[in-house]
């Protein structure tokens, strides 16, 4: 009986701690989207500001900005829609806000322009303020998930009904940009940093041709021949020794 009990107290326990680290979860998951959200916003309120700084010094470039207020206005419109939906309307609005700035490269008044860097500035940090609430939000979702698929808390999650979260994706490029090896030249770095062209490879130096031997040359050459030679001559003649005369008697 007392087994039982114990039994029945332990599974107890686990299914109150397995419930509370799934609210926890859910908790932080729906944390992390308002946070995205927050962001998001604060980025559909700079981009109009943006445009109109832009359009006064470039205003033949009404393609580039036509598709920012395009793509903000349709992710505007879509913000009670799936998370993937927004996901996708979210990365097709930065992509269109990555060409806008290439763009500005082009045009060095607007870059000196004290508006148009403020903004700059304030968007970069936004997107980066995105990406960091972005991967705190899929943290989490991936710990529900994980929480809610796993051996034996998926009967607790289902008991309470559980559902799983869905992930805030990058989209197919920045997959691809993050999945891509990293490649370094030290060199490059080092130029771009300086301003200064990277230095072409040195090319490994070309042997000399041997000089044609001069007249000089020759004749102390052959002299040097005659010497060995006679000397050789020398070393091979059998040395003479003089006849011992007899004694007399």
């Amino acid at each position: 009986m007392e087994v039982f009990v114990v039994l029945i107290a332990a599974i107890a326990l686990y299914v109150i701690f397995t419930y509370n680290k799934l609210v926890t979860f859910r908790n932080r998951v729906k944390e992390a989207w308002s946070d995205i959200e927050t962001q998001l916003k604060r980025r559909y309120d700079l981009i109009p500001n943006l445009v109109e700084t832009v359009k006064g010094y470039a205003a033949h470039e009404a393609g580039t900005l036509q598709k920012v207020t395009e793509a903000r206005t349709s992710a505007m419109a879509n913000q009670d829609k799936d998370k993937a939906t927004r996901s996708k309307d979210e990365n097709f609005l930065s992509g269109t806000l990555k060409s806008l700035f290439a763009v500005a490269e082009n045009y060095p008044d607007l870059k000196a322009n004290q508006n148009f860097l403020e903004l700059q500035r304030e968007l970069t940090d936004t997107e980066d303020k995105i990406q960091a609430a972005r991967r705190f939000h899929n943290s989490n979702v991936l710990a529900l998930n994980n929480t809610i698929e796993q051996f034996p808390s998926k009967f607790v999650a289902q008991a309470f009904k559980f559902g799983k979260g869905d992930f805030f994706e990058l989209d197919a490029e920045e997959k691809e940009a993050a999945s891509r090896p990293v490649k370094v030249s030290f060199t490059a770095v080092a130029a771009e940093a300086t301003g200064a062209p990277a230095p072409a490879p040195t090319p490994a130096p070309t042997p000399a041709p041997s000089p044609a031997p001069t007249e000089e040359a020759a004749a102390i050459e052959a002299e040097k021949a005659a010497i060995e030679a006679a000397t050789d001559a020398m070393a091979e003649e059998p040395a003479s020794v003089p006849a011992e005369k007899p004694e007399g008697k």
